[in-house]
């Protein structure tokens, strides 16, 4: 009989904190527009990619002579003010938020960053994991090459520039044939953007327009808040410059499309169109087909703020009960420097979740949540509510299991550390003190996202990669 993974109770200081959950990699943008405060308006388009990447931001300006970059730790209202945007002059820029994959969370591996020197130099921002990055790296330094970050992003701009090739796009085909894994990028050369993205689609990224000029973002929210118009979504295996030359595109082969399921259960905003499709909509089908195949004798439903709400209101509607907020959330927890005594820290989950107990007193209470990663956070919401009142407290997650760790962009606990991959779903109903659990089924995902199978990479919950991949990766490998 399976029994619950040790390491479940091996958590950290700074796990009780922020919980224990999926991490987007980065958030990246891009702008040419003649005329435009750029550095500005990527300013704003990083606040509404904030969500994607909370560690760094970053910016790095052009104006068709030089290039400049600013950027630290911290959220980019932290990082940026009035002086330091003033500065950065220029017609073309790219932003970039970062939440770490690969290489630790440090100054210097801050994005953007500008490799190489004088006219074969290039600013970089890069959403993604690229997954053959130590040997490339090894390869790299043994031609010469010098590093000085821990990341992958480094490893493809320095790929891009070793190229013999005599222009950038020649480079940049070239890097994109020796890559493996998650790559959007948004690249900025002295007079041109460019935008790209990996053969397989893994992550999102879309093309918009702005009184003249021409936007790319990881997500199309960015573009509804500088006022841009969104134009459709970059391809899979597309790359694109945009220069005084106006817009070019040019379209490599396509292994096969493996856009990250997640971006439509949890990662993107429920405001962003991905796949034509606008994913608030697509979770409250999420919710709607949990209550199909998870139905429970209750009085109120709700959902875990703020990313399974949309998928609580689907599963209210569904089943004809009332929908609650029993937890108000605190927007700003993890969004300070200051690091908390240990009374503040022991309060956990209690700085992130405040229960409504008038509202929640001897009710049944189904609660939708988007995901459990190591259930280690969880229980503590659950006694929350038991705390708060709450006569039965009934789980749905709006996913399938998560069974195998992700090494194309996600920050994921190890195989060995996920609930699901050694747990019965009985065993984690009993672990986590819920009355009832209940999963969303492979099937019911793809019917509530109305798309082919195909187009998805669900190895997360399958452990079929749609590349080979090493099974164990390090974070830091490239810390030496």
């Amino acid at each position: 009989m399976d029994t619950v993974c040790p390491l479940l109770y091996n958590k950290t200081a700074g796990d009780e904190l922020r919980g224990v959950t999926l991490h987007e990699s980065c958030g990246v943008f891009g702008i040419y527009s003649p005329g435009e405060d750029v550095a500005r308006l990527t300013y704003f388009a990083l606040f509404a990619l904030q969500h994607r990447g909370q560690e760094s931001a970053g910016i790095a300006v052009a104006n068709g002579k030089r290039m400049q970059v600013a950027g630290d730790m911290g959220l980019v209202s932290q990082v940026f003010d009035e002086e330091t945007l003033s500065s950065l002059i220029g017609h073309i820029a790219i932003g970039h938020n970062r939440y770490s994959t690969r290489g630790s969370s440090r100054v210097s591996n801050v994005q953007p960053f500008i490799v190489g020197q004088g006219n074969n130099a290039i600013a970089i921002a890069h959403n993604g994991n690229i997954i053959n990055a130590e040997h490339l790296h090894d390869e790299l330094v043994q031609a010469g090459y010098t590093f000085r970050t821990s990341t992958d992003t480094e490893v493809i701009a320095n790929l891009i520039i070793s190229s013999s090739e005599k222009d950038w796009l020649g480079r940049i085909r070239y890097a994109m044939h020796r890559l493996q894994g998650a790559f959007s990028l948004c690249l900025l050369t002295r007079d041109s953007l460019f935008a790209v993205r990996d053969p397989w689609g893994i992550r999102p990224v879309c093309l918009g327009t702005i009184d003249g000029g021409w936007i790319v973002a990881s997500e199309s929210c960015a573009l509804d808040h500088i006022g841009a118009d969104f134009i459709r979504e970059i391809e899979p295996g597309e790359i694109i410059r945009i220069s005084g030359s106006g817009l070019a595109s040019c379209q490599e082969q396509v292994e096969r499309r493996a856009l990250c399921i997640f971006e439509y259960i949890y990662f993107a905003r429920p405001d962003s169109i991905i796949n034509g499709k606008l994913l608030y909509p697509v979770r409250q089908a999420m919710g709607a087909q949990l209550a199909e195949e998870h139905p429970v004798e209750a009085d109120m439903v709700m959902g875990v703020p703020d990313s399974a709400t949309a998928a609580g209101i689907g599963y209210s509607r569904a089943t004809g009960l009332p929908f609650c907020e029993g937890l108000l959330k605190n927007r700003y927890v993890g969004r300070t420097f200051i690091e908390p005594d240990q009374r503040i820290r022991d309060l956990g989950v209690r700085l992130k979740f405040n229960p409504l107990p008038r509202m929640l007193e001897g009710v049944r209470l189904v609660v939708v949540d988007d995901t459990i990663v190591r259930g280690t956070t969880t229980p503590k919401v659950v006694n929350l509510l038991r705390k708060a009142g709450v006569k039965e407290v009934h789980m749905r997650v709006c996913a399938p299991p998560i069974r195998y760790p992700c090494f194309l962009g996600v920050d994921m606990a190890t195989r060995q550390e996920l609930i699901a991959a050694c747990n019965r779903v009985e065993e984690i109903r009993s672990f986590i003190g819920v009355d009832s659990l209940g999963y969303l089924s492979v099937e019911g995902l793809l019917k509530a996202v109305d798309m082919p199978r195909e187009l998805f990479c669900m190895a997360c919950f399958t452990g079929e990669y749609p590349m080979p991949v090493q099974l164990e990766m390090d974070k830091l490998a490239l810390e030496m």
